[in-house]
């Protein structure tokens, strides 16, 4: 897997060929339901590795009672806000072939059964 900080996703919306996209599969369905596959698998990722750093920040009090706000922790939430979205890191896999995916037709089907 890649590092998902790392990527060369856009950060804007941008047109795609959409020749491009349905290569690998030859169906731009096929293709875009593999995008968005990987998208929730990017999104659960990036989801939790925040949850675990903002884990780190809480205390023993009463939400409502803290009044001061921790600089390290808005930090935090402001890179992962900055990050290109999930869908966009997952096209941009999808375009440099960074993703595995099966096609099972129903005969493979039968054999997992």
């Amino acid at each position: 897997m890649s590092d998902l900080k790392k990527t060369k996703a856009p950060l804007t919306t941008i047109t795609y060929d959409r020749k491009k996209i349905k290569e690998p599969t030859g169906n731009i369905y096929k293709a875009i339901k593999i995008i968005a596959k990987r998208a929730e698998v990017i999104n659960k990722e990036l989801k939790k590795e925040l949850d675990q750093k903002l884990d780190e920040f809480k205390t023993e009090q009463d939400p409502l009672a803290e009044t001061f706000e921790n600089k390290e922790q808005i930090d935090i939430s402001r890179f992962y806000e900055r990050l290109p979205k999930p869908t966009a890191i997952a096209l941009q896999e999808w375009l440099e072939g960074q993703i595995v995916w099966r096609d099972l037709t129903n005969e493979d089907l039968k054999e997992y059964k």
